[in-house]
């Protein structure tokens, strides 16, 4: 009878859809990096002091402060950690009101990835639900363009050092993890012309190495030959905010930026408004501000 079959045809058409629904990202299927096939797994040679514990905790910090955030904008939280996973990647994505991120242990264990990057990638993730204007687009047809749920990656890169490791790691003695590190005086220099109090400063300088480790997991998966610098910003310039993966060096130069934006972390962003909770040039900042080599002001 054709009026059974008609409901059954719809009833697998909103299971096929669901299906896609819950396996496909719309922050972009490739994560915080293109799809690649480098595998770190669990038996692999440590390559850095990552531990599943340790894993575990980053991740739990980071979700600690911002799930009830995620509750007020009406999400439902869920976080995959696939430890065992060798994949080297981080993603995040929405299904039927859940929000989810997945954090890979293949990622984490990477040579290039410290403790404090591994916290700014989980943040980055953070950020592609929270991190506001501006979002991906997709057609829409007829030459329209439709904004999609997720900020895109430049501005989820930016809102991890200009709001979300701040919130996470105030608080926390960032000499101690600092004297192990050699900090360009490029990063010295430019911290403390924007910040006066010493956690500020320090929080600055923390964010940007975080900012140079995760960088350079980018850098060596793309094999360039010229590195990364502080002092040598990407000086590519849009015609209109991209969307897609910015090059390692226009990635770092988010990063210090969003570690020298002299608002509180408190400010919040804005869903819509690109300007609202960020450090912008047309209000007369210099340092702080989103790098032209992804972004486009509006004016």
């Amino acid at each position: 009878m054709q009026w059974i079959k008609a409901p059954f045809i719809i009833f697998q058409i909103i299971m096929i859809y669901s299906s896609f629904s819950f396996s496909c990202s719309e922050d972009g299927a490739k994560g915080i990096v293109p799809e690649n096939d480098l595998w770190v797994g669990t038996e692999t040679k440590n390559q850095n002091d990552m531990t599943e514990d340790s894993f575990n905790g980053l991740i739990d910090k980071v979700i600690n402060v911002y799930k009830p955030i995620f509750q007020s904008e009406g999400g439902r939280l869920k976080v995959e950690r696939k430890w065992s996973s060798g994949k080297v990647n981080a993603f995040a994505s929405r299904s039927f009101g859940v929000w989810k991120i997945s954090m890979y242990g293949g990622l984490a264990r990477h040579k290039d990835i410290t403790n404090d990057a591994f916290t700014l990638v989980v943040c980055h993730e953070v950020g592609h639900h929270l991190g506001g204007a501006p979002k991906k687009t997709r057609s829409a047809g007829r030459g329209g363009i439709r904004k999609r749920w997720a900020t895109n990656e430049g501005q989820a890169d930016y809102w991890a050092t200009s709001k979300c490791l701040r919130r996470v790691w105030r608080g926390e003695d960032h000499k101690k993890i600092l004297e192990k590190l050699d900090i360009p005086e490029s990063v010295k220099l430019k911290c403390s012309e924007q910040f006066s109090t010493q956690e500020e400063l320090l929080l600055c300088q923390r964010s940007s190495m975080a900012g140079l480790s995760t960088a350079q997991l980018f850098h060596s998966l793309r094999e360039l030959p010229k590195p990364l610098s502080f002092e040598t910003s990407d000086t590519a310039v849009v015609n209109s905010h991209f969307h897609g993966h910015p090059m390692p060096q226009c990635r770092l130069d988010t990063y210090f930026q969003g570690a020298l934006c002299i608002l509180s972390e408190l400010e919040d962003v804005d869903q819509s408004d690109a300007l609202v909770g960020n450090c912008n040039r047309i209000q007369g900042e210099i340092l702080g501000v989103r790098p032209l080599c992804w972004f486009k002001p509006d004016k």
